[in-house]
């Protein structure tokens, strides 16, 4: 995955994170999880902000994207002895930000597996890829698309108006990355 392409597909995620807050919230929410599952803990976790619901996706359409690669990046659900273990080291490799980033790699591998789309510029390519990593990798290409343009992300650090995820990541790409072409 190409660096710029990474950190603008993600860049929405760094604004909102904020060590500290995620420190206070997440350890009742880490014992939920590890205990229940997404269901009653589904929360963003590290610095990329992946929610555990997100990284049992990637574990599980890995293999079909990346082909024996996953088996050093990611133990299978039936390698640990319950799903507490499971669930606990999702956790863990969400908290590590070299572990964290190898969902990000997968997360894209996955979306050229599935989606093999030949965008017609890296602009589109830039805003499906934010909108699947927002919106959800497991959905349609069309149902991605729709969400490109739908304002709903905030910083929630402040109460300022919503913005279209794509439009964030779309900006700092052209911004930054632009500036290297």
């Amino acid at each position: 995955m190409p660096y710029y392409e990474a950190v603008a597909v993600i860049f929405p995620e760094l604004v909102r994170y904020s060590a500290l807050r995620d420190k206070m919230e997440i350890a009742t929410l880490k014992a939920l999880y590890r205990s229940l599952g997404d269901d009653y803990a589904d929360f963003s976790v590290g610095v990329f902000q992946i929610k555990p619901s997100f990284a049992e996706k990637i574990r599980a359409e890995a293999p079909d994207a990346m082909g024996k690669k996953t088996k050093k990046l990611f133990k299978k659900r039936s390698a640990y002895k319950n799903d507490w273990s499971f669930r606990a080291s999702i956790i863990a490799d969400l908290e590590n930000p070299e572990t964290e980033l190898n969902y990000i790699i997968a997360f894209y591998k996955i979306c050229e597996y599935r989606f093999k789309t030949d965008w017609k510029d890296e602009d589109s390519k830039i805003r499906f890829l934010a909108s699947a990593y927002n919106a959800g990798f497991w959905k349609s290409a069309e149902e991605i698309e729709r969400m490109a343009d739908k304002k709903f992300f905030n910083t929630k650090l402040f109460n300022t108006e919503n913005y279209s995820y794509a439009d964030i990541s779309l900006a700092w790409y052209q911004q930054y990355a632009g500036n290297l072409h």
